[in-house]
Formats: C-alpha cells, sequence, structure tokens
C-alpha cells in the first residue's frame, strides 16, 4: 500500500488511527477501483453474452419487500430460461438501491416511488395495491368490510413516517376525514407484518407483503372500498451506457414486455393512476417461454 500511496503521491490510509481508517483520497480510491472492477465483470459478461445462451451473474438491487415477494418466482422463471445464469440480489432500503445502481454496484435496482434523475432513469413496473390486514384476534378481523370512517382514532401500526408510502397513507386519510394513532413505526414492510402479527395490531400495507401471512390465516385481509392506495415500484437504471442482454432479458421478463421499448417512453398513467398495462388486482402474468407464467 505504501509502494501505491508514494507511485500516486497521495496518503490513503491514516495511519495515526487504529483500527487504520481511509483517507478521503483513499476512499474515492477505492470506490474507483470498485466501479473499474464491476465494468470489468460487465465486460466479461458482455464477452459471454455474444453467444446465443447467456451466462454469468446478474447482480440486481432490490428493497426488502419486492426482493422477498417477487423475486424467489422470478430468479426460477428466470434461470429455468438461462440454466447457466446466476442472479445475485443485493437487497437495501430505497435509498440503499439508488445509491447502488448510479455507483454500479448493481445492473439495475427495483424501487418503489421510482424518480429520474440526471444519472438515474426508471420504467414503471407496477402499481401494487395496499391492502388493510390485521390479527385474528384484532376486533375488525370479523368483519367482512369497514369504512374509513370506522379506523378513526383506531391505534395502528405504521411505516416510518420519513417514507414516501408512509405520506401518501396519511394524505389518503387525511383526506377522507380520518385521523389514526400509530402506536409503532417501521421502515420496512417484513418488521410491521411482524409487529401487527405480535401485537394483535392492524395496518395498511403492500398487498404482496403478506400473500403467505393471509394464506395460511396468520393475519386477515380486512375489505375496506374506499382505500384505494397502491404504491409505485419501478426498475431503475444507469442514464449512461446501456443495459447488459442479462439485466435487458431479466428486466424484460418482470415488465413482460421488451425493456428496451420502454426505456425513452414517460411513464403512462391509467385509471386512477394505476399502469394501464398491469390489471388492478394479482400483478402480470410473466411469460417464462415453456408454456408457464410468473405473476408479478
Amino acid at each position: 500500500m505504501q509502494h501505491l500511496e508514494e507511485s500516486i503521491g497521495v496518503q490513503l490510509i491514516d495511519r495515526s488511527k487504529r483500527p487504520l481508517v481511509l483517507t478521503a483520497a483513499g476512499r474515492t480510491y477505492v470506490d474507483g477501483v470498485r466501479k473499474l472492477v464491476h465494468n470489468y465483470h460487465r465486460l466479461e459478461q458482455e464477452v459471454r453474452c455474444t453467444s446465443e445462451s447467456l451466462s454469468g451473474t446478474l447482480t440486481l438491487g432490490t428493497i426488502y419487500s419486492v426482493g422477498l415477494s417477487y423475486m424467489p418466482e422470478a430468479f426460477e422463471a428466470f434461470t429455468r430460461i438461462h440454466p447457466d445464469m446466476q442472479v445475485h440480489p443485493e437487497f437495501g432500503t430505497n435509498e440503499r438501491v439508488i445509491e447502488m445502481t448510479a455507483d454500479g454496484t448493481v445492473d439495475f435496482g427495483l424501487v418503489s416511488f421510482p424518480k429520474n434523475t440526471k444519472q438515474l432513469r426508471y420504467v414503471l413496473w407496477q402499481q401494487e395495491p395496499m391492502r388493510l390486514v390485521c390479527s385474528p384476534s384484532h376486533p375488525l378481523s370479523q368483519r367482512t368490510d369497514v369504512t374509513l370512517d370506522d379506523l378513526n382514532g383506531m391505534k395502528m401500526i405504521g411505516f416510518d413516517r420519513k417514507l414516501a408510502i408512509r405520506k401518501e397513507i396519511d394524505q389518503s386519510l387525511a383526506k377522507a376525514g380520518v385521523s389514526v394513532d400509530i402506536q409503532m413505526e417501521f421502515d420496512n414492510c417484513d418488521s410491521m407484518v411482524r409487529a401487527i402479527q405480535a401485537n394483535r395490531g392492524i395496518g395498511i400495507v403492500p398487498e404482496a407483503a403478506v400473500h403467505r401471512e393471509t394464506a395460511t390465516g396468520a393475519l386477515r385481509v380486512v375489505a375496506c372500498r374506499e382505500l384505494r392506495i397502491t404504491r409505485p415500484l419501478g426498475i431503475l437504471y444507469r442514464r449512461a451506457g446501456r443495459l447488459s442482454r442479462a439485466a435487458s432479458e431479466f428486466g424484460s421478463l418482470l415488465l413482460g414486455r421488451p425493456i428496451e421499448s420502454e426505456k425513452e417512453k414517460p411513464p403512462k398513467r391509467g385509471v386512477g393512476g394505476r399502469s394501464p398495462t398491469k390489471p388492478p388486482l394479482g400483478g402480470t402474468a410473466i411469460d417464462t417461454g415453456d408454456g408457464t407464467s410468473v405473476v408479478a
């Protein structure tokens, strides 16, 4: 390391501290090397992909709820089509996935409430319905349906108030003149679902995040016709360069249509803010090439 510092004429490690830490120049150097290594791996991937079959590793960033809810089936479908490919997910918060996509750590990212930036663009994947769910022990669990007025003053478990989805829920309830008492806040779906179960609680969560729990009876969906909140999910990619063939095919698998044809289109909205290419419930059937499909 000392020879490297002498070669470039900059101190990379602060040796006055224990344990040793990188200097500002050292952090910049390490970040740059990581990008070089990632670009080298992408180049290898591109070379491998010049043949008819795909091989290698596809790395994608995903928020926890999307990775846990949708990706297992998508990974299985993709590797069934391309058995020599491995898909490696990098989990993180929305902000972390955006960061990993921008710096090239991942081939592309899957986020909620996607936005275009100077470095990044997105393709709208789907509008995911939000559902009112509760513990089987909650008083509303025996109701066939409720109104938003029934929630007024109710103790609930919610998302962290800094999250976009929490703001969306708060605005929707406020518009209906409803105020709820949030007892606990979480920054991810999984923790929120566990808290609803453990505390005999109730909350508003993405539909796909509770498929398993509602199927087993661990949680119950309470029908509320007035609750029309959706969470937009998007595929995020860098403006510079282009998607690798593997990334393009995986993205197309998720969308159910070629992602390359969507990259320059502005996102469209259907009635009620839903994507016109997605049905309001259940998601889209993804053609896997062998007569089966994966619902996203």
